[in-house]
């Protein structure tokens, strides 16, 4: 069998001949889905591994070129990922070399991160502990206006109709005038029996699994702490869902729901003060998603910095 002999002089790029006819620049052109780790410390000073999945872009400003360097993107992203933290030094560093690698092709640069991050959260009375995945995403940009992140993640929470409460006490209420006639006197260990029985607690509100999903963007300079922002809206739900859980921790989680009962507005209102407060966060956005067990559809709300802006129905 006859080998094909080695071809002289340099390989054939046809990405970057010129082309007129194409005629017009791209926003952005790169390659996601990229399987890389990243080490990510989430501001607790425990940097944890995870697999990651990368999306990372230029942009194409020259309309008469074809294409852009799409192994460079991969290598730099291998690189720079592989040998160092997950942090704003790395992500600015990393798209700072994606656009001296495209010199006269581009000027702006992309990237995405997304992972499950693992935080240990403890039990709400117990001395247990367990893990709890977060989703992440970080988004990193850098153009003619500098550099910027952004950092989506959820919180999923436990959230009791107020309505529902309100009803539910009422026929509670009722069930007591039946069970304990007007004027008769009261005997404190028969209606502590009473209170004490399924008889006595004739209803109960609905209450369902809900998610608040964040997306911020953070002031110039400052530093994206994920442990910072899921304590401090996990604090003002007052109902984020467990690990480990005895019989301790589930009593104290249905004492948590009694004293925080709220609709999907009350809950994004609670996070809006919560972020606005924020002076690392140069804006946000947030959905509500309260996931019904009494309605098949879901209720839904929206929030964003100071209330401005409209966010999107995503």
């Amino acid at each position: 069998m006859k080998i094909l002999s080695d071809t002289t002089g340099a390989m054939p790029d046809v990405a970057t001949q010129t082309a007129p006819h194409f005629g017009a620049p791209l926003a952005w052109v790169g390659m996601d889905g990229i399987d890389a780790p990243v080490r990510f410390d989430a501001g607790d000073g425990v940097a944890r591994f995870a697999a990651a999945k990368i999306g990372a872009f230029v942009n194409l400003v020259r309309p008469d070129v074809r294409g852009i360097h799409m192994s460079r993107l991969y290598l730099m992203v291998d690189e720079y990922l592989g040998t160092r933290g997950l942090d704003t030094g790395t992500l600015d560093a990393m798209l700072q070399a994606f656009l001296t690698s495209h010199e006269g092709l581009a000027d702006r640069a992309r990237i995405t991160i997304r992972f499950q991050h693992l935080v240990r959260r403890r039990a709400l009375r117990s001395d247990n502990s367990g893990w709890r995945a977060y989703p992440v995403t970080i988004e990193a940009t850098r153009d003619t206006r500098g550099f910027r992140v952004g950092l989506s993640t959820e919180v999923t929470y436990s959230s009791t109709c107020p309505a529902s409460a309100a009803l539910a006490r009422q026929l509670i209420q009722e069930r007591f005038t039946e069970d304990f006639a007007a004027g008769a006197p009261l005997d404190r260990a028969a209606v502590m029996a009473w209170l004490g029985s399924e008889q006595g607690i004739v209803a109960t509100p609905h209450a369902q699994r809900s998610v608040a999903r964040l997306s911020v963007s953070y002031a110039e300079g400052a530093t994206p702490s994920l442990i910072r922002l899921l304590d401090a809206v996990e604090a003002a739900l007052g109902t984020p869902v467990q690990t480990a859980v005895k019989r301790e921790d589930e009593q104290a989680f249905a004492l948590a729901n009694g004293g925080n009962l709220m609709f999907c507005e009350d809950a994004a209102r609670r996070i809006q003060q919560v972020l606005d407060g924020d002076a690392d966060l140069a804006d946000y956005q947030v959905r509500l998603e309260h996931q019904e067990s009494l309605h098949a559809h879901d209720a839904v709300a929206f929030a964003s910095k100071s209330g401005r802006g409209l966010p999107a129905l995503t």
